[in-house]
């Protein structure tokens, strides 16, 4: 690993890290079931699926079944189909997908086993519109949602709304076969009726879905907010289709976050874990994180160990602007803004998926210098972040992180490094 010396290639090393804990290949294994005395039928939905059908493949041999993931997100399998799609607002090969695949679990019998691959983006990816909803208004939906800058259980209750597939209605469709459902989390808390919003796992929240769209302003046309009041919610956790599931949860943002966190201290740099399950908005996210490394660095002396901050969870945005970002980016630029070229932290801020928002892009990497070389290209952080455009700001100065797919997702990774001052 890089040393102290070049703060930029140990922060990316420290991410690499935490994607590599939460390989499908590395995780899904050990949760496997014993092949069924009837039939065995793999399938799945989510930017990490078709690594964990890969995964699947390379235990038990090639395996009949269906799996769904973001376009460039495919592996390659002997026997399971992998389709792609689009994410984070549905498609038509999306909506395709998804009729083929509840075709595909219709007429199991109970001898049968169905191992479930779930992972985050499969709330996307499931596009199976209830309630005389169409595929047009689920993109209306979607892309509302993204705007709103609600969280993700908000999101997850209102999309569980519009879904015949969400909130255990796909575990319904295969009853009465019994269901492994194994899930890699990226959703704070890491509860399996959120991630990718709970396909095989009831839940028993009792939400005001009219709240919560006024809450963050989620403006519908007219139909499409009738359908969601009247289209009936998840399944209860009691429905007697749900009975033979179980979930597992095999990679979630905690074990992440640890790998990194050893690996800095083998370094000898004193690390500071903040959760793993943060939420709100980017930027106000930011202005703590860097509230807190300023304090750090206020108190250091030149004997000081170097010190890591370390969070997880999920960012979210509320649009202001026309700009091209992610929570990530934002992230990073409002924390850049904040610190303001303090000259002894570093921080990185990237999703563990390689897609911050729906750019091709995981994230972002600040140092002292940012804003210098950005004034130096003419590039106002302030404008930036008031039209959301982090990710141009980055690409600017050379300061995005590019990873392509990772085929995994635990979601949000936030690294501050604090160094001590020189002698």
């Amino acid at each position: 690993m890089a040393g102290l010396t070049d703060p930029r290639a140990l922060l990316t090393a420290l991410f690499d890290a935490a994607v590599a804990r939460a390989d499908p290949m590395l995780v899904v294994p050990p949760h496997l079931p014993p092949r069924p005395a009837g039939r065995l039928l793999v399938i799945g939905a989510g930017k990490a699926s078709a690594r964990m059908a890969e995964a699947a493949e390379h235990h038990y041999g090639p395996c009949d079944g269906l799996v769904l993931t973001r376009y460039g997100y495919a592996r390659p399998c002997a026997g399971i189909t992998v389709t792609e799609a689009a994410h984070p607002v549905p498609d038509q090969a999306g909506f395709d997908a998804t009729r083929a695949l509840l075709d595909r679990v219709a007429g199991l019998g109970p001898d049968d086993l169905v191992v479930t691959l779930i992972s985050g983006g499969g709330s996307a990816l499931l596009c199976a519109p209830d309630g005389g909803l169409t595929l047009a208004d689920k993109q209306i939906l979607n892309r509302a949602l993204l705007a709103s800058g609600a969280p993700i259980s908000a999101m997850n209750v209102i999309r569980k709304r519009a879904s015949a597939i969400k909130g255990g209605k796909l575990a319904a469709a295969c009853a009465p076969a019994r269901i492994v459902s194994l899930i890699i989390s990226d959703v704070p808390g890491d509860d399996p009726a959120e991630i990718a919003s709970g396909p095989t796992v009831g839940d028993d929240t009792v939400a005001d879905v009219a709240a919560l769209l006024d809450r963050y302003a989620i403006a519908l046309p007219d139909h499409v907010r009738t359908a969601l009041l009247a289209n009936p919610g998840p399944l209860p956790s009691t429905d007697p289709r749900l009975s033979r599931n179980v979930a597992h949860v095999v990679a979630a943002p905690r074990q992440s976050l640890d790998a990194a966190a050893a690996l800095a201290r083998a370094s000898g740099i004193t690390v500071h874990l903040l959760g793993d399950a943060l939420e709100g908005e980017a930027r106000t996210l930011a202005a703590d994180h860097a509230h807190r490394a300023r304090a750090i660095a206020d108190d250091m002396t030149p004997a000081s160990a170097p010190v890591l901050l370390l969070s997880g969870g999920e960012c979210t945005v509320t649009r202001r602007g026309d700009g091209v970002g992610g929570p990530n980016a934002e992230f990073a630029l409002a924390a850049a803004i904040a610190l303001n070229g303090h000259p002894r932290v570093h921080l990185i801020a990237c999703d563990t998926d390689g897609v911050d928002g729906a750019a091709e892009v995981a994230g972002a990497y600040v140092g002292p210098d940012t804003l210098d070389r950005a004034a130096s290209c003419g590039v106002d952080a302030g404008a930036a972040l008031d039209r959301n455009d982090a990710h141009t700001f980055f690409a600017a100065v050379a300061d995005q992180i590019i990873t392509g797919p990772t085929l995994t997702n635990v979601n949000d990774f936030r690294a501050l490094l604090i160094l001590p001052p020189h002698p």
